[in-house]
């Protein structure tokens, strides 16, 4: 069995709730979806053998977690469940980054994935359709391990897609964390915005948090 491989690499997650922490990224190559922000555009990738990727997972120490990202990782489930299963024998701690609109594929790994990562896919952020009713049942699946939600916000990212996410939190797990994640950490325009939608959720009892891309900031990988 065989999957794409952009790239493995260890450094510090930059988004959401585990900012800062190091992990070893495994990045899969391929997407389902073409966000218009998308800052991950993927060009090569090399065919790698289960044994081979846990042979680079393993060069690296010191690092909290392993992060399965993209792309999006999902696509690959087959070779995903076998690397998740391994990892979970080798007492690896895996990350799940993902777009959240795979929920049939995440059912078949659940149970070796320890934190999803999933994104709210918001029509006027992508320039893609909704994704609304594959989040409510990614996250219906998402619940059985420690998961948080964030969303690109950019210059044209529209309040009611902020609601709608807002219903969907209260609706499936209130507590939840939603991160709001400007689309360039460097554009000062965008800061009246993040404001008004952090106040919008936090009104509504959310635990909402304005966090940059801090890899970005620190200009790393």
């Amino acid at each position: 069995m065989k999957a794409r491989i952009s790239e493995i690499f260890k450094s510090i997650q930059g988004e959401g709730i585990y900012q800062g922490t190091p992990q070893v990224f495994v990045r899969f190559f391929g997407c389902n979806l073409k966000c218009v922000f998308c800052d991950t555009q993927l060009h090569a990738y090399e065919e790698k053998t289960i044994d081979s990727v846990l042979q680079d997972i393993e060069s690296y120490s010191d690092y909290h977690s392993v992060s399965l990202t993209g792309g999006e990782p999902l696509l690959q489930v087959d070779f995903l469940a076998e690397l998740t299963k391994i990892l979970r024998q080798n007492n690896k701690i895996t990350y799940l980054e993902t777009n959240g609109t795979l929920y049939k594929n995440l059912e078949e790994i659940i149970d070796f994935i320890d934190i999803i990562a999933m994104d709210f896919k918001l029509p006027s952020s992508t320039g893609l359709g909704n994704f609304w009713l594959r989040h409510r049942e990614f996250l219906k699946v998402a619940l059985q391990k420690e998961v948080f939600v964030k969303a690109v916000i950019g210059k044209n990212t529209d309040l009611e897609d902020i609601l709608e996410s807002i219903v969907i939190i209260k609706e499936i797990k209130p507590d939840l964390y939603f991160i709001l994640q400007p689309e360039n950490p460097h554009e000062e325009i965008l800061e009246d915005k993040l404001k008004d939608f952090h106040s919008v959720c936090s009104e509504q009892g959310i635990n909402v948090k304005v966090m940059p891309q801090l890899h970005k900031k620190l200009g790393i990988r």
